[in-house]
């Protein structure tokens, strides 16, 4: 049955804008692709993309060729979110049709998924290297060096700092304007953009509890660049406070929930694949899942684990019916609660939604934390990870915030060890800061490793 849209919830024709950052784009210009296929290539061609081939996702890169990335993890998201923006995107058009003009009908048959899944393909692109423990490495170091730093900032500055977010951090990287290069970064449509702001606030803004301000998506750098994404794509504005803020875009939900359900299920079996996990329990688990979700395919499953003879290709199957399933659920609450994510009133990850009725898949999450997470090669990454992050802005930081003629040799070295594209060194302390941000944050493991042992001296000689 086709159904109006409220009055008070955000215009189904308006959620969408193939504006880009840094120009407008022309519309009547016609290409092969549409502006949101040209997102997908334009994500995939960039070298902040091709940096997460060696970003650690979970498990230590180095030893094992079966483990995700965060490469291979944004692509296996990105496949979900396009069936995911697919099945949305005719469903808004045959249950909201009356509300919706023809350009519109055509996007969300035709353009949705490409949306979606350019969104899933970079919604991890600003995570440094060592993945949260990066991100906890950034955030420590200006808390450790409050006395000596936070004197030189704005509160609202500071507040970036001390909460460094790898959210936060995309949008930087994919709008930012950097030394030398083009005006608005990667160029990516506003629809796009819009869909990967999972934390639609400034930093001051964070508060925990609240599912759109429980981290943050957005530097103050990008404060002015963020409000006309989120004007040109009609979000709502949390008047609750004055600082900020905005409820999450209606595409968000659906790159949220490929997300939770790609690492979730993939990070078992890497575990697995890994021997973390014990093969039996591995496909209990994942069985169990099944009969939960769709308990008349047990029969059907069963049939077909019995003809696998391979250990890991069991797990392979169960993985893949288990994503598809949670996949299908994820649809439905999205449809289920789609008018409360229009008004802005929902406030559920659709991921949790599903845990609700999956005794299972609490029991995952559970033992991923306890025997996973926790593993102890896990833990000796991040740990190292940290230090080693910790010791580069340490070598950074201090120097491009001392005036140029004030420099000791040491200081001038280390400047100049930073790429160009990076300093400011006419901008103000936030913005010197920030490039540094840009330059660690970006750096791959391997690379932030090797530059961590050269500088304390623990390798010493010319590598290219």
């Amino acid at each position: 049955m086709l159904r109006h849209v409220k009055n008070t919830m955000q215009d189904l024709n308006k959620l969408f804008s193939v504006n880009r950052t840094g120009r407008k784009s022309d519309a009547a210009t016609k290409e092969f692709r549409s502006e949101y296929q040209r997102d997908f290539d334009r994500i995939i061609f960039s070298s902040a993309f091709r940096r997460l081939q060696n970003k650690t996702q979970v498990f230590p890169l180095p030893g094992s060729v079966f483990v995700h990335n965060r490469l291979t993890h944004s692509l296996e998201v990105a496949s979900v979110g396009r069936s995911l923006g697919s099945l949305a995107g005719d469903f808004i058009v045959n249950n909201y049709g009356t509300s919706l003009n023809e350009d519109s009908k055509e996007f969300y048959r035709n353009s949705l998924y490409n949306v979606i899944s350019s969104a899933c393909l970079c919604h991890d692109i600003g995570n440094p290297a060592f993945g949260h423990s990066g991100e906890d490495a950034i955030a420590n170091y200006f808390k450790k060096n409050e006395v000596a730093f936070k004197g030189q900032f704005t509160q609202a500055e500071w507040a970036d700092f001390v909460n460094f977010e790898g959210n936060a951090n995309a949008i930087r990287i994919l709008t930012q304007h950097q030394t030398g290069k083009s005006e608005g970064g990667i160029q990516l449509t506003y629809a796009t953009l819009a869909s990967i702001a999972k934390y639609p606030c400034e930093s001051s803004a964070k508060t925990k509890g609240i599912i759109h301000r429980k981290k943050f998506g957005f530097f103050q750098s990008e404060k002015e660049t963020f409000k006309d994404i989120a004007e040109n794509s009609c979000m709502i504005k949390d008047n609750s406070l004055d600082l900020v803020s905005y409820f999450r875009h209606p595409f968000v939900w659906l790159v949220e929930a490929a997300d939770d359900i790609c690492y979730n299920i993939i990070d078992l079996e890497d575990a697995h694949r890994l021997g973390f996990i014990e093969h039996g329990v591995c496909i209990k688990m994942l069985k169990d899942l099944i009969s939960e979700i769709k308990p008349e395919d047990t029969t059907k499953v069963e049939a077909q684990l019995a003809k696998i003879g391979d250990r890991n290709e069991k797990i392979t199957y169960l993985r893949a019916k288990s994503i598809g399933l949670l996949t299908a659920r994820a649809l439905h609450y999205y449809q289920t609660n789609f008018e409360a994510i229009l008004d802005g009133t929902f406030r559920e990850p659709l991921y949790d939604c599903i845990m609700k009725e999956s005794k299972t898949l609490d029991l995952i999450k559970t033992f991923s934390q306890d025997n996973i997470y926790a593993h102890r090669s896990v833990l000796e990454i991040e740990n190292a990870g940290y230090h080693v992050m910790s010791e580069l802005l340490t070598h950074f930081v201090n120097p491009v915030l001392t005036q140029h003629d004030k420099r000791s040799k040491s200081e001038k070295t280390a400047v100049k060890l930073i790429p160009h594209q990076f300093l400011y060194e006419q901008g103000t302390n936030y913005q010197k800061v920030m490039g540094v941000l840009d330059y660690v944050s970006g750096m791959t493991d391997n690379y932030a490793t090797d530059l961590y042992r050269k500088i304390k001296g623990i390798d010493i000689g010319m590598t290219i």
